[in-house]
């Protein structure tokens, strides 16, 4: 594997990364006009179906006789099992639930080069079976080990060579990040960023993005995938402040005000570890079969209640993919899901409320989540006072108070139109001084930023919308 030096936030590469975040244009770019007609054109020119199917007619897929797990032939690609969990502080203190277990660790890369004299992105057109929308912007490289290896029998993965052959580039990032806790069972991928200097052959599909470029693309609905937030969410603290002749946005002095802060992470480090160390859950993949208040019939695996998610199986046909059809299980959230940081500028630097997030599937069972990440209609025919902490008034706000709404999709190869509403809300200052509820802690954008570079931190949703903040600069 290609070895990090050990200058990897040097202030050139902080200053060419700011640089590329204030440019929304090149002469061999284009402007936000080209970007967005090229994802149009990719999207006109594939070919793409996917239709619900049910399970007997999945091809190499089958329910395990004896645990009624259902896996793929190869044992590889993933496997739907069931997950035992106790959680005696917990609302709920037993339950059961199907989980996906794909003990690999898969690659999430982005290739950067300068490029007109700014450093660029080599992104992806990407269809997803799961997308709403069929295609969003996607890392160079998003690849399980089993994609990587051919299990599919399909073409290689482009790009692939540029973060697993030594010295093809210089690697700006390499960190393990978990993905979602509530629905994978202790999954991780490589986020990775390499810059290279070589001649780089664009293959269709493929374009060159500057940092800004992209930006522009996070403040639309449904236009930059999970595996590209969490990606960029890990550039080096600064790396996307504007100077401040060219902010944009109302917060973009805040928030540069909050990366240029002390980032004394050992404090939220020590809280979070107290929480971690304090946790009694404990969880343990069982046979699906096994799962109690789940039902399977001929289509799909969902709840009694109808509530949570259903595991449903999907045919697809793709143009510009390894493979041209397959059949896959895919994970159906049962409504949109809300997440959201509560922000402040009351201390004259954007800070926002973080939460202690226990998630079952989670390897370290507790990271830092958003100040709400949930699926409201789960929660809104119970009292207030049983809701989670701020749901109301993340859901509730309107107007000059919300400074970030969009509709974000999560990971397309894995969950079947999973959205969330992605917002940032700024309080009042009394609401910033009053005292927070148990698990929850106020943090600069420095302090997230210090702790970005280290895994078992900070959870996929809060990192998406450290990616989306950065967009507001």
């Amino acid at each position: 594997m290609v070895t990090s030096p050990s200058t990897l936030v040097q202030r050139d590469m902080l200053d060419r990364f700011l640089e590329s975040a204030a440019t929304l244009s090149t002469p061999t770019l284009g402007g936000h006009g080209e970007v967005t007609a090229w994802l149009a054109e990719r999207t006109a020119r594939g070919s793409f179906t996917t239709e619900a199917i049910p399970f007997a007619e999945l091809d190499g897929w089958s329910f395990d006789p004896d645990t009624g797990d259902l896996g793929h032939r190869s044992g590889g690609f993933f496997t739907i099992r069931g997950l035992d969990v106790h959680d005696p502080a917990g609302v709920v203190p037993v339950w059961t639930q199907p989980i996906i277990h794909q003990p690999e660790v898969g690659v999430l890369g982005i290739l950067v080069k300068e490029i007109d004299g700014v450093l660029c992105l080599l992104m992806q057109a990407k269809m997803e079976p799961g997308n709403v929308n069929v295609i969003q912007l996607s890392p160079t490289v998003q690849a399980t080990r089993s994609n990587f290896l051919r299990l599919h029998g399909g073409a290689a993965t482009k790009y692939l060579e540029h973060f697993t052959e030594p010295g093809r580039g210089t690697v700006l990032v390499d960190v393990l990040h978990s993905e979602q806790g509530g629905r994978f069972f202790r999954k991780r991928n490589r986020n990775i960023i390499v810059e290279t200097t070589e001649d780089v052959p664009l293959h269709e599909g493929f374009r060159w993005f500057t940092l800004g470029q992209v930006h522009e693309l996070l403040r639309q609905d449904n236009m930059v995938n999970m595996d590209s937030r969490t990606v960029l969410a890990c550039l080096p603290m600064n790396a996307t402040a504007r100077p401040p002749e060219r902010r944009a946005g109302e917060l973009g002095p805040a928030v540069v005000a909050s990366f240029r802060q002390d980032p004394e992470p050992a404090g939220l480090q020590n809280w979070l570890n107290h929480v971690k160390g304090d946790c009694e859950l404990t969880a343990k993949l069982t046979p699906l079969r096994s799962v109690g208040r789940w039902h399977r019939d001929e289509r799909v695996i969902a709840h009694e209640e109808g509530r949570y998610f259903e595991v449903v199986a999907m045919s697809v046909t793709a143009t510009g993919r390894e493979v041209r059809s397959w059949t896959q299980p895919l994970i159906a959230p049962c409504g949109t899901g809300l997440v959201a940081f509560l922000a402040s500028r009351a201390r004259g630097y954007l800070e926002v409320l973080l939460q202690a997030r226990v998630e079952a599937g989670t390897p370290d069972i507790v990271e830092l989540g958003p100040t709400v990440q949930c699926m409201p209609d789960n929660y809104l025919h119970l009292a207030p006072e049983r809701r989670p902490a701020f749901l109301d008034h993340v859901r509730t706000a309107r107007g000059k108070d919300v400074k970030y709404d969009v509709v974000l999709s999560e990971e397309g190869g894995r969950f079947y139109r999973a959205e969330n509403r992605y917002r940032i809300v700024e309080v009042a200052d009394d609401v910033r001084f009053a005292a927070t509820p148990p698990g929850f802690r106020w943090a600069s954008l420095a302090q997230l930023s210090a702790l970005i570079p280290h895994s078992g931190y900070l959870n996929v949703e809060a990192r998406s919308l450290l990616a989306c903040m950065r967009a507001l600069c």
